[in-house]
C-alpha cells in the first residue's frame, strides 16, 4: 500500500469554525507569514485559489463560507484580542479587508478562550475584541459554566439549524467604522442616478434604497434578483458613485459599499431587505450590516423612515427580515434619543474541526 509524503507541502495550524450563518479558517497570526503579500498566498492557497470552486483547498465556494478569521492577543488596553478578518473574493485570487464580519465576530470570543488566549470565567466569560479592519470594538459574552465554553444551549439564529448557546456581542465605537460617520455623505437621503438612497455607517458602510423605486417588490428571492442583470447593473452604478461620496473612493474591486434593497415587513419583523454583497444577492444578511439598516430606522429622512414603526425610546429592538429569518438588533440610545449610543445582538457558534491545513510549500 503506498503512503502519501508530506514533504512538499506546508502544515500550518487551523481551527474551522461556524460563527452565525457564515464559515471561515481561524488562525493564529503568529502562525502566518509577518509580510502581508507572503500571508495572503498562503491563505488562498489553503482555501483553494483560483479556482471558483476551491475545489483544491477547504473553502466552500461561496461567499459565507469563504472567510478567514486571524487572531492574536492585543497590545490595545481596551481590547484582549485582535480581530483581523478576510474575505477570500472567489475566482480572483485575492483577499479583501476593507470590511470587519460581525458572524464571523461571533467565534471570536469562544476561539480566544479554547485557545487559551483569554482566561475563562466560571459563569459568563467577557472577551474584549478589537476588530482591526475597522479599529472598532466589541464585548462578546460567551457562556462557559464551570469555566468551559458551552455551545449546547435554547437561542435559535436564522440560517442555522437548530438550537445553541447565546453568544451576546455588545458594539462601541462602531459608528462610522468604515467612512469616519455615521451618514458619510452628511445627508440621510441623497439621489444618484434618480433613486433615493440612504448611505449610511455604523460597522458596515450599506446604500440603502427602496425596492419598489427600483421596480421591485422586495419579496423576490435572490435567485430572482440574480437573474436580473439589468437591476444588478443599475445597483452596480448606484454603489460606485456611492462608493465615492462615501469616502470609500474607486469601490469596483471592493466588497463595500453593500448594497440593501428595503421594503415593508413579511414576517411581522421591522422591515424586509434584500442585500446585495456586492454583485450577489444573498440568502442573508451580515451582522454588522443589519445594524447599519436597523440604525436608519431611527434617523429621521431616511429612505426606510416610511417603511417601520418604532416604539419609544431609549432602546429599539428592530427585527431585519432577511430571505432565510431575520436579525433582531438592539439599537441603544442617548438621553433624548436623538443620537445612538450602541447596539447588541446575539449569535451562536461552534468550532467543526481542529488540525493543520496542508498548503503547498511556496505557493
Amino acid at each position: 500500500m503506498s503512503t502519501i509524503s508530506f514533504s512538499s507541502l506546508d502544515a500550518v495550524p487551523c481551527v474551522w469554525m461556524r460563527g452565525g450563518t457564515s464559515k471561515a479558517a481561524f488562525f493564529h497570526a503568529g502562525d502566518l507569514p509577518a509580510e502581508a503579500g507572503a500571508r495572503d498566498a498562503l491563505i488562498l492557497a489553503a482555501m483553494g485559489h483560483p479556482d471558483a470552486r476551491q475545489i483544491d483547498g477547504i473553502g466552500g465556494g461561496h461567499p459565507l463560507t469563504t472567510k478567514v478569521a486571524i487572531v492574536s492577543r492585543s497590545h490595545d488596553p481596551r481590547a484582549d484580542v485582535d480581530y483581523l478578518f478576510g474575505q477570500v473574493v472567489a475566482a480572483e485570487s485575492r483577499v479583501d479587508y476593507a470590511p470587519t464580519c460581525g458572524n464571523i465576530l461571533a467565534a471570536v470570543g469562544p476561539f480566544a478562550l479554547e485557545e487559551g488566549l483569554v482566561e475563562t470565567q466560571p459563569r459568563e466569560s467577557v472577551v474584549r475584541i478589537r476588530m482591526v479592519n475597522t479599529n472598532s470594538y466589541c464585548h462578546a459574552v460567551v457562556q462557559t459554566p464551570g469555566g468551559r465554553v458551552a455551545y449546547s444551549g435554547d437561542t435559535p439564529i436564522s440560517g442555522v439549524p437548530g438550537q445553541g448557546s447565546p453568544i451576546e456581542l455588545r458594539f462601541s465605537d462602531i459608528v462610522g467604522s468604515n467612512c469616519g460617520a455615521l451618514l458619510p455623505t452628511g445627508e440621510a437621503s441623497d439621489r444618484i442616478d434618480g433613486i433615493d438612497v440612504t448611505c449610511i455607517d455604523n460597522g458596515m458602510p450599506v446604500v440603502l434604497m427602496r425596492a419598489a423605486d427600483l421596480g421591485c417588490t422586495g419579496n423576490e428571492t435572490p435567485a430572482e434578483l440574480d437573474a436580473d442583470t439589468a437591476l444588478k447593473a443599475r445597483i452596480e452604478s448606484i454603489r460606485l458613485q456611492a462608493g465615492r461620496r462615501m469616502g470609500l473612493g474607486d469601490v469596483s474591486a471592493k466588497v463595500v459599499p453593500k448594497m440593501t434593497l428595503v421594503s415593508p415587513a413579511q414576517a411581522g419583523g421591522s422591515l424586509s431587505t434584500r442585500t446585495f454583497i456586492p454583485r450577489k444577492c444573498h440568502d442573508a444578511i451580515g451582522v454588522l450590516g443589519a445594524v447599519s439598516v436597523a440604525s436608519a430606522c431611527v434617523l429621521p429622512g431616511t429612505v426606510t423612515e416610511p417603511l417601520c414603526r418604532l416604539g419609544p425610546a431609549p432602546r429599539h429592538d428592530l427585527s431585519v427580515e432577511h430571505p432565510t429569518g431575520e436579525f433582531t438588533v438592539r439599537l441603544l440610545m442617548e438621553e433624548g434619543g436623538l443620537a445612538i449610543a450602541g447596539a447588541a445582538l446575539l449569535r451562536t457558534a461552534r468550532p467543526l474541526f481542529r488540525g493543520q491545513v496542508l498548503v503547498p510549500r511556496n505557493p
